[in-house]
């Protein structure tokens, strides 16, 4: 069906407009600035002529809410940033399809259905959230001993209904800046739980994406993600072509409950804060790709950890972390192989890091498997290092690598700590490794096996 234009040129002509019976696109030619929210009835767009200088304001609250087949389109939209600037009505069986197209937005993108809300098609390609404050917000996934905090743009099915669906595709999604990060999550998409209120998204592309929680220190029972695919999400493919950077405490960078394909990050991923992982893993995944580094600074602020579910293949560029209590790579569920193209270097000691809800000490590996993880194969292609005191650089306690092929060598440069241990049943082999230690053992035994030791040296 046509829709017919119409003109907007100020507050009256969009009241005006919307107050049509039937669909048509409302073309704003200018700034409006609005006293309250607005909604688009069925069917109905609203496209800016120039997303620069056509800019809704919301003094007041909320911006735009969406009913069913609604379009909002190159648009600069500007509510407060703890309010929604776009937002999902409730109540609506069918939504339809949802369309959001080269927007700049401060304040919440919400796209949330609730009970009674059974399908909606999201279509997002080209989105800038400059400003957002997500942290009020009561809806909120609880697992493993935490909640999380949505984010900036959130797609959520919170209808526990087993035939509700959203079918989402996010492309060129940005958020936040560099030292200006959003507040909650930067992107959160979720459904309702493991099995039931289900979310099917087909892409999700970024550019950077800026986020902090603003937790305070020794929080145990909230977390963050820079990107979050949480419970319920089946993704074909994540890709960053911009940093994701957290900067305060429990940030997770890349986290997911659900499970993802395919999953690729072209640049940085950054951690600052406290406990803030630059990947963790409780879903489950196919292919997993950092081709730039993985960076953390903060206490207990780790590179990998597989804590549930599985990763098929996962492959860094490298990862460096700072803190104590900072691991570089811990597996404690079965994965495949994890290859490292360069280093994993850790400077820390033993610090207070949060696991699944709980904050415990834990020494700065580079390389970890505890009880229930095992490792197809390990591949690096530069060392596994340590730099803090009492670690040990490569820990095999209770869990099982069956194959390792690691180029460089595996260097414990502290004082007191050890290069390899083997422990509690763990098992692995030591085909070819270089272990040494500069002020402390190359290999300790207690009580683990050694499955090969062919070419294995120590110093």
């Amino acid at each position: 069906m046509n829709q017919s234009g119409r003109p907007v040129a100020s507050l009256v002509d969009l009241m005006s407009g919307l107050s049509g019976t039937e669909p048509r696109v409302l073309e704003l030619k200018t700034s409006v600035a609005c006293p309250h929210s607005i909604i688009l009835p069925p069917g109905f767009s609203l496209i800016g002529a120039d997303k620069d200088r056509c800019i809704l304001s919301f003094g007041n609250g909320d911006g735009i809410g969406l009913t069913a087949n609604n379009r909002v389109e190159n648009l600069t939209v500007i509510a407060p940033p703890a309010a929604r600037a776009i937002y999902t009505q409730t109540g609506i069986a069918d939504l339809g399809t949802l369309t959001l197209d080269n927007l700049a937005v401060t304040g919440q993108v919400s796209i949330i259905t609730h009970a009674g809300t059974d399908t909606l098609n999201l279509v997002v390609d080209g989105l800038h959230i400059a400003a957002c404050d997500a942290r009020r917000y009561s809806e909120q996934p609880q697992k493993y001993g935490v909640n999380v905090y949505q984010g900036a743009l959130t797609v959520y099915n919170f209808n526990g209904s087993t035939n509700s669906r959203i079918k989402a595709s996010l492309a060129h999604v940005s958020v936040g800046a560099k030292n200006a990060p959003v507040l909650g999550s930067g992107i959160f998409v979720s459904g309702f739980g493991d099995e039931s209120g289900l979310v099917e998204l087909d892409v999700l592309t970024t550019g950077a994406v800026h986020s902090t929680g603003m937790l305070p220190y020794g929080t145990a029972d909230m977390i963050t993600g820079g990107v979050f695919i949480v419970y319920g999400v089946h993704a074909k493919r994540v890709e960053h072509f911009g940093e994701v950077v957290t900067y305060g405490v429990n940030d997770m960078v890349l986290d997911t409950w659900g499970a993802v394909e395919t999953w690729i990050a072209h640049a940085p991923v950054v951690s600052y804060g406290p406990s803030g992982i630059g990947f963790v893993n409780f879903g489950t995944v196919g292919d997993f790709l950092a081709e730039a580094e993985i960076v953390t600074h903060g206490l207990g602020a780790r590179g990998f950890n597989q804590y549930d579910g599985t990763v098929k293949n996962i492959r860094f560029k490298s990862i460096e972390t700072f803190g104590d209590g900072s691991i570089g790579i811990q597996v404690s569920k079965p994965v495949g192989t994890i290859t490292v193209d360069g280093n994993v270097t850790t400077h820390g000691s033993i610090g207070n890091t949060l696991v699944k809800g709980v904050n415990i000490q834990l020494p700065a590996e580079a390389f970890g498997v505890k009880p229930g993880g095992i490792v197809e194969k390990l591949v690096v292609g530069g060392n596994l290092v340590t730099h803090g005191t009492k670690v040990t650089t490569y820990a095999i306690e209770g869990g099982r690598v069956n194959a390792i092929d690691i180029k460089g060598e595996v260097i414990a440069d502290g004082e007191s700590s050890n290069a390899v241990l083997v422990a509690d049943k763990g098992s692995t082999p030591l085909t070819k490794m270089r272990a040494r230690a500069k002020a402390g053992k190359a290999l300790v035994e207690a009580g683990g096996e050694i499955a090969d030791r062919t070419g294995f040296s120590a110093a």
